[in-house]
């Protein structure tokens, strides 16, 4: 039985072992009418059969899944001829990658390949025996671990007080867990920018102007040492994203202050859900409607006004990029407009004040640290977008104000570094994590302002 399916089995069994849990609880007190003397209520020792019988199955799994692999490539590398075992590492590698591939079936073998496709069928032998004994264990453990707790269950067991320290516990697991995750994606950015940066010096890379990070595969070809001056790529993504915003703002902004303001109950309810539905389209076909449409609406404009507009721009892209991210703008704005105490509006109105003067002076300046925040949430949103740029903006990095040229971003040039086989000590390679480094402080630092905003404006309304 493969894993998954070892893991989709327990969820029954967990559910039989709540069941037979709640049922022994209510025998120990004696039926229905004795459950009041019971400490804690069927459900929670229900809940304590089902954790105690599948909680350490589950962890015996996991734990199973993870050492699996190095022991099986241990086994199959003892197997193999003593010439195999004996070649450098990264040529054994590629032998073991093959045999892999022939399991999962990406991979035929030629008629020279015996070896790899007996060792391929060894490891499938392997893999087979380690899933049955997998499977016996864990239906043992199951066994084992749901008769020791159903045999506990009694009239002062504290189930509801263990129930809840595994929740907490699990809850605690699974903050630890996206801590972790974040932790462990800014080292592996951190230390392949680092490398970086021992070959490109940093000040180099921060304040160049010429960005062209080809790389020759000869030392004689012309650029064979590639240019990292990152300054026209952050010029670019600057641009982009000040257009978006230029257009997601006061439209997003307007549209939540009429909805929750102006609008009756019916057309809010309304609205707001069509106009949500900008946030559920593909950013691809955005790309296609940027490229089809609205760039060759921008180069005709152009040209009827004897200007001279690319037909890939800054400003087409920005364009369609604000348009995709209004509802990060209004939605947001919109429920934290709503959220301000009507007690508030009362209050304005019965001093006179006019319900624009109202809206202005009371309730948007309230609802600010939610208004930042929606806007910081849509900022970073635009600066990420990358498929809307590669159609409608193009690849080239140049330095420039003008939104009628063809720009990039930083997200652009990091897919196009990294896709096709790579060599992860080409300098080409790294520059695409020095530019995720740079992106990740930027947004950093986005967030650390949107803090100081709420702090200091919640103070003032609270």
């Amino acid at each position: 039985m493969d894993f998954l399916t070892l893991i989709l089995l327990l969820l029954p069994i967990g559910f039989c072992a709540y069941f037979l849990g709640s049922r022994r609880a209510v025998a120990v007190a004696g039926g229905k009418d004795g459950i009041r003397n019971l400490h804690s209520l069927p459900s929670h020792h229900g809940a304590l059969t089902a954790i105690g019988a599948v909680l350490p199955a589950l962890f015996l799994a996991c734990v199973w899944q993870m050492a699996l692999p190095p022991v099986l490539t241990g086994i199959l590398k003892d197997g193999l001829p003593a010439e195999m075992r004996q070649l450098p590492a990264n040529q054994f590698s590629l032998i073991v990658n093959d045999i892999k591939n022939v399991v999962a079936g990406n991979m035929t073998p030629g008629a020279d390949q015996t070896m790899i496709l007996e060792a391929a069928e060894r490891y499938i032998d392997l893999h087979n025996t380690a899933e049955m004994l997998l499977t016996g264990l864990v239906l043992l453990v199951v066994a084992a671990s749901f008769l020791f707790v159903h045999s506990r269950i009694r009239v002062d067991l504290r189930a509801r007080n263990v129930v809840e320290r595994v929740l907490k516990a699990l809850l605690v697991l699974c903050s630890a867990f996206a801590i972790f995750t974040t932790i462990g994606i800014v080292l592996s950015v951190l230390f392949e920018a680092i490398r970086f940066f021992k070959i490109v010096p940093l000040h180099e890379f921060l304040f160049g102007l010429d960005w062209s990070p080809q790389m020759a595969i000869r030392a004689d070809q012309t650029g064979s040492s590639g240019a990292f001056g990152a300054v026209p790529v952050f010029a670019g993504t600057m641009l982009i994203a000040l257009i978006a915003m230029v257009v997601a703002i006061p439209i997003g902004l307007m549209s939540a202050i009429y909805l929750s303001e102006y609008a009756s109950e019916r057309l809010r309810t309304t609205a707001k859900p069509l106009l949500e539905i900008l946030a559920g389209i593909p950013t691809v076909v955005y790309g296609f409607f940027a490229a089809l449409t609205v760039a060759p609406l921008i180069r005709d404009l152009g040209l009827a006004l004897n200007l001279s507009v690319s037909s890939e721009s800054a400003l087409a892209a920005g364009l369609v990029m604000g348009i995709m991210i209004i509802p990060f703008v209004s939605s947001l704005s919109e429920d934290v407009l709503h959220a301000v105490p009507q007690s508030l509006r009362d209050g304005s109105l019965a001093l006179g004040a006019t319900q624009f003067e109202t809206v202005k002076n009371v309730v948007v300046p309230a609802a600010l640290p939610g208004i930042v925040g929606g806007i910081l949430l849509a900022v970073s949103r635009a600066i990420g977008e990358t498929m809307i740029v590669v159609m409608a903006a193009g690849l080239s990095a140049r330095l420039t104000a003008n939104p009628f040229e063809a720009v990039t971003t930083v997200t652009v040039q990091i897919v196009t570094l990294l896709v096709g086989d790579q060599e992860f000590d080409s300098p080409k390679t790294l520059a695409a994590f020095a530019l995720g480094l740079v992106l990740f402080f930027f947004t950093l630092f986005l967030n650390f302002v949107a803090l100081r905003v709420v702090q200091k404006y919640r103070e003032q309304y609270e």
